[in-house]
């Protein structure tokens, strides 16, 4: 049985070329080859996965290639490249700052600095994870990394700059990898399954890209993963399958109901959901993606956004013609909202349920909208024409029945709408009234859940105030059991900027308290605000330090001052010295 090594590893990229993602490193570094312009440091920062070591290996390898190609790739056949590839390269030395840290590992690399090459003209330094070393690993190896020997260079790699200090920073080349697109995911996947022989569906494979989230080992983890489950063919309903995904119809199927206006037909797509085992703040998200899909279907110029299969694609294209845009608009709003206040609902499933209500009267609230406005513009429309005339490309027209739009004249402004049009859009929308009757989801119920919603977040925001911003702090001081942390909160002085709580403090050491409870703090403050958008700020203001006397040290006594204390406070020593006649000062 032989060794599986999983894609990650066994389709390393070993050339630039062969990079997915990173065209503008590649070619910068191609470029820096070319001129003999080859900086003794560089800085490879970005997200996992998205291939900052393979870059830095693959410019160590060129680096100490003897043949180098025309296009300055590795030639992979001269005894550096051999070596390299075989892992026995001595010019090549990596090291993981995630466990090596420590001022003493970095003295040991900065010895070996000192030794020149075996073979070869560079000897190259990869520090991968550079950010976890220590301040002091990194005071260590400023003046190294500043004015190394002429044969070494120092590659960093890291996924979170802002931990690197900046003296380190300033010394190196700085190159930003970028999330891999999924688009640029599937590519790869593909070429993988040719070699493989594997048959893989398009929607599949944009599945585990966008599972991905711009990573491309995370996909390649995950196309074991899928291939392992479904062998030589994979399908798209196994991957949504293993992957947990709610699939794609459900979403267009709810789609339609809201459009249909289908309350019931909506409400079991629902149940069917959750039975799955979907958490309903999950296919809340997954829904408000939909509808941005779909919104972004409406102009051809954003369509380049939406990141499908070619199948997807034209199911979105369908349903962005049958979507009016303000339709998809209030429901992302409505969406964001239900995300934003879930945390907070003690009823989680009636809570996305209330959201999926009010999106199913969306289109008819825009209709009476419309037509209360039409109204107060053409009190008698059979006498008098109306001022602004209603054209076939208002909105008020987006209804099934396509006979009462007005026919378009040929200067491509449409005529006004006449008696019998208008009759029949306004028979047509009480129509829709009475339907949503049926369900006891009438146009005035919506209306006063509108106002009750608004005047619930009203009260909200009403709660978010100083004096109450104060007395929630307080009583968190209170309640804590640190008594240095309790003095910390109670001398704070407090203030309200936008959404945010600043908390600023006379005294670092109450600053850097306050800090690590920052959380804690920062959850009870929305518990108590119900408000999840709070936020919290501290400051540290040396003008706001305590004045705290400190006492003079007493002067040191000399030694008759002391006889004098000792025969004040006790007679007897006087006595004592008189009655046998001693002088102690002598």
């Amino acid at each position: 049985m032989s060794q599986f090594i999983v894609s990650a590893r066994k389709y390393r990229p070993q050339r630039f070329e062969d990079v997915v993602g990173q065209q503008h490193i590649a070619l910068t570094l191609k470029n820096a080859l070319a001129t003999d312009h080859v900086a003794h440091a560089f800085l490879f920062c970005g997200p996992r996965g998205v291939g900052k070591t393979t870059c830095a290996r693959i410019l160590a390898k060129i680096l100490n290639c003897q043949q180098r190609t025309p296009d300055y790739e590795a030639c992979n056949n001269c005894s550096s490249c051999n070596s390299f590839n075989d892992n026995a390269s001595f010019n090549i030395i990596e090291l993981d700052a995630a466990s090596n840290n420590s001022v003493e590992h970095i003295r040991a690399l900065i010895e070996q600095v000192r030794f020149r090459p075996q073979e070869g003209q560079y000897k190259v330094f990869i520090i991968d994870e550079v950010h976890m070393l220590s301040n002091q690993a990194f005071n260590a190896f400023l003046k190294t990394l500043e004015e190394p020997p002429p044969y070494a260079i120092f590659i960093l790699a890291t996924t979170e700059k802002h931990k690197i200090i900046p003296t380190i920073l300033s010394r190196c080349q700085i190159f930003d990898f970028r999330r891999i697109t999924t688009g640029d995911m599937v590519l790869h996947l593909q070429k993988i399954c040719q070699q493989e022989h594997i048959e893989a569906e398009a929607d599949a494979l944009h599945i585990i890209g966008q599972k991905a989230d711009g990573a491309l080992r995370d996909a390649l983890s995950i196309f074991d993963r899928i291939t392992s489950f479904s062998g030589k063919n994979i399908r798209y309903a196994d991957v949504i399958e293993n992957l947990n995904v709610l699939d794609y119809d459900y979403y267009f199927q709810i789609t339609d109901a809201l459009l249909a206006e289908d309350l019931s037909a909506l409400m079991l797509l629902f149940d069917q959901i959750v039975r799955k085992g979907f958490e309903p703040d999950i296919f809340i998200n997954g829904l408000a993606e939909h509808l941005r899909n779909i919104l972004v279907c409406k102009d051809p110029a954003t369509l380049a956004l939406l990141e499908t299969g070619d199948n997807l694609r034209e199911r979105y294209l369908r349903q962005a013609q049958m979507a009016p845009a303000s339709f998809l608009l209030t429901g992302l709003n409505l969406c964001n909202d239900c995300d934003i206040n879930y945390k907070m609902a003690r009823h989680k499933r009636l809570h996305v349920e209330m959201a999926l209500i009010k999106m199913c009267r969306i289109n008819s609230a825009v209709k009476a909208a419309q037509m209360g406005g039409m109204e107060k513009k053409t009190p008698d429309p059979s006498i008098t024409p109306v001022s602004k005339p209603i054209t076939a490309n208002s909105p008020a027209q987006n209804t099934p029945n396509p006979a009462s739009a007005a026919p378009a004249n040929q200067g491509g402004n449409a005529a006004p709408l006449g008696k019998d049009a208008l009759s029949t859009l306004t028979a047509e929308i009480k129509l829709g009234l009475k339907k949503a009757d049926k369900f006891s989801l009438n146009l005035t119920h919506f209306e006063e859940a509108v106002k009750v919603e608004q005047a619930e977040l009203a009260r909200r925001e009403s709660l978010f105030s100083l004096a109450n911003t104060q007395k929630a702090w307080g009583e968190y001081a209170a309640r804590t059991e640190s008594p240095s942390l309790r003095q910390a909160l109670n001398m704070a002085k407090l203030e309200i900027e936008d959404k945010t709580v600043v908390a600023t403090v006379g005294l670092s050491i109450q600053a850097g308290l306050i800090k690590d409870e920052m959380t804690k703090i920062m959850d009870y403050l929305r518990h108590q605000m119900q408000d999840m958008m709070i936020k919290l700020k501290v400051l540290f203001d040396e003008s706001l330090s305590p004045n705290i006397e400190v006492p003079k040290p007493a002067r040191a006594l000399s030694t008759r001052e002391k006889l004098e204390r000792m025969k004040s406070e006790n007679p007897a020593v006087g006595d004592f010295l008189s009655r046998f006649d001693m002088n102690l000062l002598d």
